[in-house]
């Protein structure tokens, strides 16, 4: 699905965000989807409510029939028809508070989830009441469209992390970028690991991979940690709307300072870490276990958040995570020390160099670390022992508005099927000069443990048009003596203009 191009849920969101007057986006964005995530519950309950009544047996206030469907049980007073009833009613917000503190408490795996502030003062009643008219006109569970509230949520995500711009970077990684790792890396069943999950980017698509498979999403098992607690929140909801199972913790923490997953050794991983974080607090954690192949420096964080995965492994484990391209080549403290090691453990299997623009929090260029734990003898793959595959694809994807690149669906699959074609040693790979190269270990030693693709792929074939290289640069530097004759013409009538009003160059 291209951002670009969506219809019904640009609709909402502009008739939505037409109401969040005063109000920051970051604040907006609880105050909405709050209300959406209710309505979504609400309608999923009503629907079996109501086909319970049609057989008429008297069970639907009966908590089982719900609970057997992973249905969430939604009291009386928390059902959106109530809600809508009292939309314009001064007390909406303590109405609406109420009904969330209902439901955490019928639902234990939604408790400190649900936004409960609607109450307080600053936010517009008036507003908030035109919001509940506004969700009230979609029906957001029916059987026939079964991922609605799904495309909502996520698009809305998206709108979001636009409209706050640097921020929006914490709690969502474009859908494009979140794709391209999936494709790589097909997670299809065992257990994903996300460090850094923010609002679960990560989870939804590797469940559209596994459907696109037709495969078991009850296959895959979902583990994550989320530093930011409303982004955290933002997680537990966006799982909760799809039916999925996912452990990300009682609560927000530290991946680095309170590992929730000590024991976990995951299949997957991927991850898009917060770029180049300073702060992270590493001259506490000099000597923990995860630091095999080196200390990370206290100043940046892109290498403790490598080894950190590497450590959660499984022995055939395969890891996709995005970066900041200042991982391919730094040698700042004793990243570069570290770099190598990871390369001579031969745990590197494929660096893609992204183009710039495809963050909404910044506009660098990042690059695409795949990870894998056993290239030799993975049974999975077949062996690259010291080998790595560069793709260069930082000319690839279209700008979708002055800020934002995105990659396209025909990019997403150039890049994961060569990556696919290359890990199964595939006749339809083959090296392609600027775009991808297979290279040696020895060639990485030779260029310093240096990882950027534009290093190692070349430069860019360029077709023969037929025409002799010295027939080209006789029209060329008769080209650049006409414009430079033109020049000079126009420098003599600038001066005789400016001359002929007193000022003299």
């Amino acid at each position: 699905m291209e951002t670009a191009k969506i219809g019904f849920e640009e609709t909402l969101w502009k008739a939505a965000d037409k109401l969040r007057g005063s109000m920051d986006a970051s604040e907006y964005k609880h105050v909405a989807l709050g209300l959406i995530f209710l309505k979504y519950i609400s309608d999923k309950f009503e629907t079996k409510y109501n086909e319970l009544v049609e057989e008429g047996d008297g069970f639907e206030e009966d908590r089982d029939e719900y609970t057997y469907e992973n249905i969430f049980w939604v009291p009386k007073e928390a059902r959106w028809d109530f809600i809508k009833d009292h939309a314009k009613d001064s007390k909406i917000g303590q109405y609406i508070d109420e009904a969330m503190i209902a439901i955490e408490k019928e639902n234990p795996s939604l408790r400190g989830v649900l936004d409960k502030r609607y109450a307080r003062p600053e936010l517009d009643k008036r507003r908030l009441g035109e919001l509940i008219d506004l969700i009230s006109t979609i029906k957001l569970h029916s059987k026939e469209e079964k991922d609605l509230l799904g495309r909502i949520y996520e698009y809305f995500l998206g709108k979001f992390a636009s409209a706050e711009g640097k921020g929006g970077g914490e709690f969502y990684t474009p859908q494009s970028v979140v794709k391209t790792l999936v494709e790589m890396i097909e997670p299809y069943e065992g257990r994903i690991y996300d460090p850094c999950c923010g609002s679960g980017g990560m989870f939804v698509q590797s469940e559209k991979f596994v459907e696109r498979r037709q495969g078991k999403i009850e296959n895959l098992s979902i583990y994550g940690q989320e530093l930011n607690s409303t982004t955290w929140k933002l997680c537990k909801m966006n799982l909760a709307i799809r039916g999925l199972e996912g452990n990300i913790g009682e609560h927000h923490a530290d991946t680095f300072h309170n590992d929730l997953h000590k024991t976990l050794k995951a299949d997957y991983i991927l991850a898009n870490p917060p770029f180049n974080i300073s702060d992270w607090g590493g001259n506490e954690l000099a000597d923990d276990v995860r630091w095999k192949y080196g200390t990370p420096p206290d100043g940046n964080a892109n290498y403790a958040w490598l080894q950190h995965m590497i450590y959660h492994l499984s022995p055939n484990g395969t890891a996709g995570i995005v970066l900041a391209n200042g991982s391919l080549s730094s040698n700042t403290s004793n990243e570069g020390e570290i770099r190598k090691n990871l390369l001579e453990a031969d745990l590197v299997d494929a660096i893609v160099a992204l183009p710039d623009k495809l963050f909404y929090s910044t506009g660098i260029e990042v690059s695409l670390w795949i990870l894998n734990r056993n290239k030799k003898n993975n049974p999975n793959y077949l062996s690259h022992e010291n080998e790595i595959l560069f793709i260069d694809a930082r000319k690839m994807g279209k700008m979708v508005d002055r800020r934002l690149r995105e990659l396209k669906e025909k990019d997403i699959q150039k890049i994961a099927g060569t990556y696919r074609n290359w890990r199964k040693a595939d006749k339809e790979y083959k090296d392609i000069k600027g775009f991808c190269k297979t290279a040696t270990l020895d060639e990485v030693r030779k260029n310093e443990y240096v990882l950027n693709p534009g290093r190692y792929v070349g430069l860019e074939e360029m077709e023969d048009d037929g025409v002799p290289f010295e027939e080209k640069m006789e029209t060329i530097t008769d080209e650049l003596r006409e414009l430079f004759n033109k020049s000079h013409q126009l420098e003599e009538e600038i001066r005789k203009n400016l001359g002929g009003v007193g000022y003299d160059i």
